[in-house]
């Protein structure tokens, strides 16, 4: 499992580790049954408090992407479609809307940022499809 962790971002440890793992399972870079590191794997490899992990697996535990078999470890769960949906939607905003305030204070116009939108979409779905 790929993990990058910024320190200087000011952004907790523990959103950071949420946010990667949901990535990936949302990207299947995580499938369903693929186990997790545990955590005190994972925090020894990031250099940070196992505490941190176990936080960041707890709230995926809730969100229903990670399942937890006792004695065993932390597995990518079965995600329901909706939930899915629902997961990406959300993932898909809060990156927009960061490229959106972005544009603005970099004085982009709204038809310029599309452009640079599409441009970028267009590229990676090519990759993507030359990948398959």
């Amino acid at each position: 499992m790929l993990l990058e962790i910024d320190y200087h971002s000011g952004v907790p440890i523990y959103r950071q580790v949420i946010r990667q793992i949901r990535q990936q399972i949302m990207t299947d870079g995580l499938k369903e049954g693929d186990q997790l590191e545990t955590v005190r794997e994972l925090a020894a490899r990031l250099k940070v408090n196992p505490m941190t992990i176990s936080k960041a697996y707890s709230f995926l535990e809730a969100e229903g992407l990670v399942e937890r078999r006792r004695g065993v470890g932390l597995f990518a769960a079965k995600v329901k479609k909706g939930h899915l949906d629902q997961i990406k939607a959300k993932l898909l905003d809060n990156i927009v809307n960061k490229a959106a305030i972005t544009a603005i204070q970099l004085g982009v116009s709204q038809d310029e940022a599309v452009e640079f939108f599409k441009k970028h979409y267009n590229e990676y779905n090519a990759k993507n499809r030359r990948q398959k």
